[in-house]
């Protein structure tokens, strides 16, 4: 029988340590301890019987009672951590506990691969968990400010503290260090959206090709996102009710496209100005509406029944389709018809000639992306007087407050009523 070591106090608690080389009882006749088969093949002490904790050999007595002793009181307490699971890799970590059990958007966690793959997995997979502190993450987010503007590395490390506090949930870290005090992202860069002024719209609605040119007007009259408008088909036009039902988008997952709820996954309604009906109805008579099928929510191959059904492609009637008479890809869009419409507006400079048999590479424009259309909606429903609420409901946001953060500045006369007030008392 192997011997049990009563350590103090903790000895009254749940646990005991274990003499794996000598016997817990002496020998009648010699009254000593006798060896056992273990003696000197294996670590000596063994710390068992905790509830909920592995068991756990040292060499040193001393180790062991620490032990017992901390593990016993963090048991108790509910919040036992123990150190030998935060000891695996990052990577390996990602790749099989993290990684198998993300669900979701499939363009969504398409992104977040992309992000762990390229800027998080090359300098710290090899860490292992436990060792992902305050210093390592000062050291990983400079090195990625070599590559990275502020609000990419910001995605960046979001990716990475999801990863961390999942980890945290698994009881594999005490806590997540990517949301200590003393550490963090660069800060969002300043800034405040800023909307087109009407000529600018109507420059690069004139510039764009005309098969293509009413995608403006769904931007701008409807405050449709690309996909959105990429999406919309004759059937949730309700010219009598003058309202749009805004039901799907068009987007790309890997290299393929398909139907999807619009963002957030939510449906919404938005009036129909008469001038946009106009424009609809005088596209749809001059280029008719095709019938386009496309899988629904994701274009992989479904490995069950349930994804099967989920995915099995549905048809619309899309108001706007690309050259080849099918749904409009945003990568060719904004490249070959998005871009060359700002030129010849004046937006962004005139294309130098690339390499032969390359994608033409424009400057960098991202204010100037379909979602400035968006934004021009935006201004122009609050500087009318509609209320942020509403807006909200026809933009998709889920928060007003988001609404009222993102285009405050464009409320009409915003701090007027102050100003009057204060001229009132110096007059």
């Amino acid at each position: 029988m192997l011997e049990s070591i009563p350590c103090g106090k903790v000895s009254q608690l749940s646990g005991y340590i274990e003499d794996r080389w000598l016997k817990k009882r002496p020998n009648p006749e010699t009254r000593k301890r006798e060896r056992t088969a273990l003696y000197g093949k294996c670590t000596r002490y063994r710390v068992k019987g905790v509830p909920g904790v592995r068991d756990r050999s040292f060499d040193a007595l001393q180790d062991a009672k620490a032990w017992l002793a901390q593990s016993q009181t963090d048991a108790g307490r509910g919040e036992f951590i123990d150190p030998r699971d935060g000891a695996i890799s990052l990577k390996d970590y990602i790749d099989s506990h993290w990684w198998p059990t993300q669900s979701g958007d499939p363009s969504t966690l398409e992104r977040t691969e992309q992000r762990v793959r390229l800027h998080v997995l090359p300098h710290l997979g090899s860490q292992p968990l436990s060792h992902i502190g305050a210093q390592v993450l000062r050291t990983w987010t400079k090195r990625l400010e070599q590559d990275l503007g502020p609000t990419s590395i910001r995605l960046v490390w979001a990716s990475l503290s999801g990863i961390l506090q999942n980890a945290v949930e698994d009881r594999r870290l005490i806590r997540n260090p990517c949301r200590s005090g003393t550490v963090g992202p660069p800060a969002a860069t300043p800034g405040r959206v800023e909307a087109w002024p009407p000529e600018r719209v109507l420059a690069v609605r004139a510039a764009m090709p005309d098969r293509s040119r009413l995608l403006v007007v769904l931007g701008a009259g409807l405050g449709l996102r690309q996909g959105e408008a990429f999406g919309l088909g004759l059937e949730d036009i309700d010219f009598a009710k003058e309202v749009v039902h805004v039901r799907r988008q068009v987007k790309r997952v890997g290299s393929s496209l398909c139907f999807a709820l619009p963002k957030g996954r939510k449906v919404r309604d938005v009036p129909l100005p008469s001038s946009v009906a106009r424009d609809i109805q005088w596209h749809a008579k001059v280029f008719a509406p095709l019938r386009v099928t496309l899988p629904w929510d994701d274009p992989r191959p479904p490995k069950t029944p349930v994804e099967a059904k989920h995915r099995r492609p549905r048809t619309f009637n899309l108001l706007v389709t690309g050259r080849r008479r099918n749904a409009i890809d945003r990568k060719s869009f904004n490249t070959y018809v998005w871009k060359p419409a700002l030129a010849r507006a004046g937006v962004i400079a005139p294309l130098q000639e690339g390499r032969p048999g390359r994608p033409p590479v424009w400057e960098p424009s991202r204010e100037h992306g379909f979602h400035a259309l968006r934004h021009f909606y935006a201004s122009e429903e609050l500087e009318a007087g509609e209320s942020v609420v509403s807006l909200a409901r026809w933009l998709g946001h889920s928060d007003p407050g988001f609404t009222l953060r993102t285009y405050s500045h464009f409320l009409p006369r915003a701090g007027a009523r102050g100003t009057a007030a204060i001229d009132a008392v110096f007059a």
